[in-house]
């Protein structure tokens, strides 16, 4: 599981924001993220589902010239809306034309192949633009930060609303940090990439003091999802109530954020239904070797 070798190629990160984390927060979760995946085969089998889901991603998505994006149709991007768990049941009508020509666009300009992540935010704000302006399509965002990440998770980190949502104060980051009374503090960081890049550079480092020098952006992902996962467990939260239900065992919530339920066991069929309420099936599905 730990090792010295094959350390990940994490972002060098500018000067940002000051992020008070909890010591004893992180590894209470840390702590409970081995233990609970050791009953379903250790923690490589979570890394291992992880970088698979993301080779999915970049292999429907990316080319050098951006066309493969632009080109890609909905039955083929229908299969990885199934490993977006806060995205996957809001996106249903998008995936039918006309619908569907618009959102192709939005996501190739998204992902415009580019070294310069100067103009992350600009490019989310852009994207979220394309869409209604209401409530009911706050999903968006969670929708433009997951392909940022899967397609290129060492650039982008993980940067959705339950990883840190300021307009309304909650996410892992509230979960982690450092006050006597944190349900009663405001946060006063920005959901920004330079926030969610301080937020994994900090990560990192205490997961590097406890061991983990290899896969370190997978971890990451992982001990985001056990903490906010135990929020889940405790409370629930008002946009994940209907994706997430009571679990059947410790790592269950954790599995879901991170989309590692996109294909149901043993069936084949996708966590993704069409307009028309049918359930979708793959013939030969590469689904990620964690099942819930």
């Amino acid at each position: 599981m730990f090792g010295l070798s094959s350390r990940a190629s994490v972002p060098v990160v500018p000067e940002g924001p000051q992020l008070d984390l909890s010591g004893p927060r992180l590894r209470r979760a840390f702590e409970a993220l081995v233990q609970g995946a050791d009953d379903h085969g250790g923690v490589e089998r979570y890394v291992d589902a992880l970088k698979l889901k993301q080779t999915l991603f970049r292999e429907a998505l990316l080319s050098q010239d951006g066309q493969r994006a632009r080109q890609i149709e909905a039955a083929a991007f229908m299969p990885l809306c199934a490993f977006l768990p806060t995205v996957r049941r809001r996106i249903v009508p998008w995936l039918a034309e006309p619908l569907f020509s618009g959102l192709r666009s939005a996501i190739a300009t998204l992902l415009e192949p580019t070294d310069d992540t100067s103009g992350t935010d600009t490019r989310i704000r852009a994207f979220c633009a394309g869409f209604p302006q209401d409530d009911a399509h706050r999903w968006t965002r969670d929708l433009a930060a997951e392909l940022l990440h899967n397609s290129d998770p060492e650039r982008y980190p993980l940067m959705t609303r339950w990883v840190w949502d300021a307009g309304v104060n909650t996410g892992v980051l509230r979960e982690i940090w450092h006050a006597p009374d944190v349900d009663h503090v405001t946060i006063a960081a920005r959901d920004d990439y330079a926030t969610f890049l301080v937020l994994r550079a900090e990560l990192s480092q205490f997961l590097s003091g406890n061991g983990v020098f290899r896969d370190v952006l997978q971890f990451v992902d992982m001990l985001c999802a056990q903490v906010y996962a135990g929020y889940i467990g405790e409370q629930g939260g008002s946009y994940l109530r209907t994706d997430f239900t009571a679990p059947e065992d410790p790592m269950l919530h954790s599995r879901r954020l991170l989309g590692l339920d996109g294909i149901r066991p043993g069936t084949g069929r996708l966590r993704i239904k069409t307009i028309d309420g049918e359930a979708l099936s793959v013939a030969d599905p590469s689904s990620p070797p964690v099942s819930g």
